[in-house]
């Protein structure tokens, strides 16, 4: 009787365990919701919308940069007499031509550095210093007119705008004399770009006549330099005079330079 009480007992403990087991239900883990933070954001300059340009076949980055930024550089001239030529010329050196890691990082074209009273957004970049603050923008256009008012609200710069804004020589060499850059080459190197990319052009856009009715000047036919190439024989394969093809080009003189392109209406 004894075994037959305790075989019960255990019979009905492992039932019990049985039944238990298939009553339990395993919680799952819950996942954490995250909620993303919203950006604290700094106060920003009116933005500038962005230029709609059509793709390009160039290969050359610099070609590309100059085609799609032309237009805003010839407005900041009409705007602010500071010659587009200076303006590209800067653009392709100080951002090589839009591809260094300052101007895909923060649309910084000029390398402005944040200053006094930037109240704007800022990355960090190593230059003359390591860790350096630069001024930060939402669209590459709005750098072109914070480029200008860096110009004309800085006390030193003033000089240059009784210049006449096709005298992009004395712009070149008074950006240096005023501290704009301490490279000492610095005014020859915009000088050699706006050369080499026929610049000077865009300089001879009327302020009245918009884009679309100077756009002659924009399609107009170019040659590149080659060697051997004098401004006697351009002139004479495209049937104009030497005097012509100066006039076009904004050429003082008769040097013209390897890969130099050429206006040849």
């Amino acid at each position: 009787m004894k075994m037959k009480v305790v075989f019960l007992a255990a019979c009905a403990v492992l039932l019990a365990s049985c039944g238990s087991g298939k009553n339990v239900v395993k919680s799952t883990p819950q996942r954490e919701v995250v909620l993303e933070t919203q950006e604290e954001k700094a106060p920003e300059l009116p933005q500038l919308e962005q230029i709609k340009r059509p793709i390009t076949t160039t290969t050359n980055h610099t070609e590309a940069y100059i085609q799609k930024f032309a237009p805003i550089a010839v407005k900041k001239m009409h705007e602010h007499n500071i010659p587009a030529s200076i303006t590209l010329a800067q653009g392709v050196l100080e951002s090589g031509s839009g591809r260094s890691q300052l101007a895909l990082r923060s649309n910084n074209h000029f390398g402005i550095k944040c200053h006094r009273g930037w109240e704007g957004h800022s990355v960090t970049h190593d230059d003359d210093e390591k860790g350096e603050c630069f001024r930060k923008y939402k669209y590459p256009e709005t750098s072109y007119e914070d480029h200008s008012q860096f110009l004309l609200t800085r006390k030193r710069y003033a000089s240059l705008f009784r210049l006449r804004h096709t005298d992009y020589k004395g712009w070149a060499y008074g950006l240096k004399r005023a501290g704009y850059a301490t490279d000492r080459k610095y005014p020859q190197k915009l000088i050699a770009i706006i050369n080499k990319y026929n610049l000077t052009q865009y300089d001879r856009i009327k302020p009245k006549g918009s884009l679309a009715s100077n756009a002659k000047v924009f399609a107009a036919e170019s040659y590149k330099v080659q060697k051997g190439d004098t401004l006697y024989s351009i002139a004479r394969r495209y049937n104009m005079s030497v005097k012509k093809l100066k006039e076009v080009n904004g050429l003082t003189d008769n040097n013209i330079s390897i890969g130099q392109d050429l206006l040849v209406e």
